[in-house]
Order: structure tokens, then C-alpha cells, then sequence
């Protein structure tokens, strides 16, 4: 039996970040995937996980895994094909490295991504992203940082990992009016910013503490803040928020409900998604399309565009009598 530990150690600390130069959150994802499989694999044999081998991993095993995820786990369709394409990054690693494997890795290729329910995306209207600005108090250190953190993740329509692996040197200096951004797939982007974000950043920036991360954004010990320090900081703030906007009660918010928010108001602004697209960092105009279904004033434009059908008034004339008979019975009715 081929132990699978080997493999997997050389996949995630070689060929990710070497050879297909993943980002981080992408090896964590990879890492937590294999974590999943290998101990429902584990209970499933009855072994250790140290002990399950590369040719346990077949496709039916991996199958019941992932509608697992779904039926007893809960996880979203989403989530179901995310690990997926975690198992099938790593056999088309595997080819190459053990070829052996071909015929097993042909089989996992051939496992189809599920389809799910496109749901309409969640995002702020221009008064809620307001009073959650506002949120953050600015008579404090956190809620300065909190306050340039939140402007900046919104005002450049960035994801979560875009926004916490911002390093210092990746605003223009001295006058930070551009950000430098590196995105999905390695896909970097400067775009501008505001001034009233590059007044925050400048607050920030001043009592930002003396430390050996280069991070920009830090946590209350001083080390770089993370996504799950981000998602707390913007849960409490959303709180606070919603007392000033009752409108967001109710409303799920996350972080990437920001990167929405910023692509819909851009949207509204310009009437073109290709600059929507371009802003937000996407490789295709297919993945900014989730903006046209979500956005009502663009559904607005396109309908006072067009003139309503004139339709002409039937009549009768040329219908048999026996069915005219039977409709004025059924009136009578």
C-alpha cells in the first residue's frame, strides 16, 4: 500500500507554493480538505489516518464523502466543490510524481462538480454601508484601525485575503492614493482610492504599533490580522451599526458582502459591468454577471428603455356560433 502522508506533505509545502505559487488561504483550503477526507476515511476503515493509503482514496469513497459534507455536515454545494477540486488538483499531481495512479486519477477526473441554486448575492444599500463606516468609534486605536479597514475593504471592492495580506509597502507613498493589489490566481490590480479612505489610512497609519509584521492591518498582540479577526471585528460593528439602520436587521453580513456592495454601487454608478469587473479583479466579465440579476436599477433602466407591446382588441367575430352559445351559457353561470 502507498502511504499517502508522503505525497500529500510534497503537494502542499512543494508543488502549491513553489511550482503553482498558491496563496496561502488556497493551501489552508487544499489542507483542510484532505484533513476532512482522510478522517472519514480513517473511521470508514476503521484505521488511524496515519495508516490509510493513496489507493483507499477511491472515487465512491470520495463520493460519500462529499455528499456527506452536504447531508450530515451541512456545507453548501459551494463548499461540496471546493474540496473536489482540492482531491483533483492533487491526483493531477500525482500523474507525474506516480504513475501508477493513472487509471485512479482518471476516475477522480471524472467525478462532475455539482450544480447548485444561483442565488441572488446579499449586499448594503448606501445608507446601511454608511453606518457601518460610522461604526467603529475613533476615540480608540481599534476603532481607528477598524474604521480604515472597513473603508478600504468596501472602496476597493477587496476579499477578505486580498484585505489582510495588504503589507504597508502596497499603498502609494506619500500620498496613499493607490493600493496595489494581489488577487485571485496571482492577478494583480492598483486601483485609486478616495481621499476620505486615504485620510483613514493616513489616522491609521500614524499609531500603527512598532512590529516585525509587515502586514498593515494588525490585531490588538501586534500580529498580522486574520480573516477570522476580521469577520469578529465586522460582526460587532454590523451590531452597532443596525441601531443607527434598522434596515439591516435581519441581514446576513460577512466580508465579502462588502466586495457585493462596493460591485453593486459601481454598477449604479457607471451602467457598465466591464469596469465592474475590471475594479472587483475577476479574470472573465462571466463571473461580474451575478451583479446584472442583483442590481434593480439596471432592471429599471432596461425596462424604461422599452416601450410596453400595444395590443390590438380581439374579437369574436369569426367564431363559430356554437361556441359563442356556450360562453354566454357559461356567463349566465
Amino acid at each position: 500500500m502507498t502511504e499517502l502522508a508522503h505525497h500529500i506533505s510534497a503537494f502542499l509545502r512543494d508543488h502549491l507554493p513553489r511550482d503553482r505559487r498558491a496563496s496561502r488561504h488556497t493551501i489552508e483550503s487544499y489542507a483542510t480538505s484532505f484533513k476532512l477526507l482522510v478522517c472519514f476515511a480513517a473511521e470508514r476503515f476503521g484505521v488511524r489516518p496515519c495508516q490509510i493509503g493513496i489507493e483507499q482514496l477511491t472515487a465512491p469513497l470520495i463520493l460519500d464523502f462529499l455528499n456527506d459534507l452536504e447531508d450530515r455536515q451541512g456545507n453548501s454545494v459551494g463548499t461540496r466543490n471546493v474540496r473536489l477540486a482540492a482531491f483533483k488538483s492533487f491526483f493531477r499531481y500525482l500523474e507525474y510524481r506516480a504513475p501508477s495512479f493513472l487509471d485512479l486519477a482518471r476516475q477522480i477526473h471524472a467525478i462532475p462538480s455539482k450544480r447548485g441554486d444561483e442565488a441572488l448575492i446579499d449586499y448594503l444599500d448606501r445608507d446601511e454601508i454608511q453606518a457601518l463606516l460610522n461604526a467603529p468609534d475613533p476615540a480608540t486605536r481599534s476603532g481607528v484601525r477598524d474604521r480604515a479597514m472597513l473603508n478600504l475593504a468596501y472602496a476597493a471592492g477587496l476579499r477578505v485575503s486580498e484585505l489582510t495580506g495588504l503589507v504597508c509597502g502596497d499603498l502609494a507613498q506619500p500620498h496613499l492614493d493607490t493600493v496595489h493589489v494581489t488577487g485571485k490566481g496571482r492577478r494583480e490590480r492598483i486601483l485609486p482610492l478616495w481621499k476620505e479612505t486615504r485620510a483613514l489610512l493616513r489616522q491609521w497609519l500614524a499609531i500603527r504599533p512598532r512590529s516585525g509584521e509587515h502586514n498593515l492591518f494588525l490585531n490588538a498582540r501586534g500580529r498580522s490580522m486574520s480573516r477570522h479577526g476580521f469577520a469578529h471585528r465586522l460582526a460587532l460593528h454590523v451590531a452597532t451599526a443596525q441601531q443607527e439602520a434598522s434596515s439591516m436587521i435581519g441581514k446576513r453580513v460577512t466580508p465579502h458582502t462588502l466586495r457585493h456592495s462596493c460591485a453593486i454601487h459601481t454598477l449604479e454608478a457607471t451602467g457598465d459591468i466591464r469596469k465592474v469587473a475590471l475594479w472587483l479583479g475577476h479574470q472573465t466579465i462571466r463571473s461580474t454577471e451575478i451583479y446584472l440579476r442583483a442590481d434593480p436599477v439596471e432592471k429599471l433602466d432596461i425596462l424604461a428603455a422599452g416601450l410596453p407591446p400595444s395590443l390590438r382588441k380581439g374579437s369574436f367575430n369569426d367564431a363559430p356560433d356554437r361556441l359563442l352559445a356556450i360562453l354566454k351559457d357559461a356567463c349566465k353561470g
